[in-house]
């Protein structure tokens, strides 16, 4: 297998970036981003007005959308994708602040070898029979496709090296460290994806772990204690996400006390 080209430019030791030699660097995240409004985010005339960036907020929740079809058709720089990953590590919380949450971004180049790996996983999982041979050219061989022509890939791990301590510290809770850690993650999952949208992109979240595990540790040298959560595929939105089925608010949320 050939060498990975793994490039680690001012990042936390939490943050892998996978990019080309000749990925651009000297640009900086925009602190004033684009927000694609939906028809939806003005409030009803009976709620109670919303502070400014509490609508904003607001309007980015409603605007992270599950979109499939991506493509490369942006001019968000690679130093802009990196400052907003590294603010995820920098600012999402954690139980007893374990900082357990352990990124690997693959850009470009990678990218496309990240999902080429993945394509010929599956193609051994039809020779044995476990995938069914229509399934894959039918469904399965388009979906993988479609991810590979994106921009990039961030791969969520945790490490449990660094959740076993405060299990062995607080015995109380040691059966709760491990769900909690998987908490702060679903936390990255959410600020990245929503700020990728910030930015312009699309995306989509996938859990093609673990069958891709071991070879994706082998090719970017990532520890092979980390355990791999989800993967996050980013790109210019090519399609419109589909229909959003909500279940009454009602059934949802109870409210004690409000005046």
């Amino acid at each position: 297998m050939a060498t990975p080209r793994l490039l680690l430019r001012r990042c936390t030791p939490a943050v892998r970036f996978t990019l080309p030699r000749t990925a651009p660097t000297n640009a900086l995240l925009t602190p004033a981003t684009t927000i694609r409004l939906s028809s939806s985010s003005s409030s009803s005339s009976s709620a109670a007005p919303a502070t400014p960036s509490a609508q904003s907020l607001i309007s980015l929740a409603q605007n992270r959308r599950t979109i499939y079809q991506l493509g490369r058709n942006h001019s968000v720089s690679d130093a802009q994708i990196e400052e907003l990953v590294q603010q995820a590590i920098l600012h999402v919380p954690s139980a007893f602040n374990t900082q357990s949450t352990r990124l690997v971004v693959v850009l470009h180049k990678e990218h496309e070898r990240l999902w080429d790996l993945v394509i010929g996983v599956f193609q051994n999982l039809v020779k044995t029979g476990a995938v069914p041979e229509q399934v894959w050219k039918n469904q399965t061989l388009p979906k993988l496709e479609g991810f590979k022509a994106a921009v990039g890939t961030v791969l969520f791990y945790e490490d449990p090296a660094h959740i076993k301590p405060f299990s062995e510290k607080f015995a109380l809770y040691k059966d709760q460290f491990a769900p909690w850690a998987q908490h702060s993650n679903a936390m990255h999952q959410y600020f990245l994806w929503t700020g990728l949208e910030a930015l312009g992109f699309g995306a989509n979240l996938q859990h093609y772990n673990p069958l891709i595990d071991a070879p994706v540790a082998e090719a970017w040298n990532v520890p092979k204690e980390w355990k791999l959560g989800a993967q996050l595929v980013f790109g210019s939105p090519e399609g419109a996400p589909g229909p959003k089925e909500q279940k009454p608010v009602e059934e949802r949320i109870k409210i004690y006390g409000k005046l």
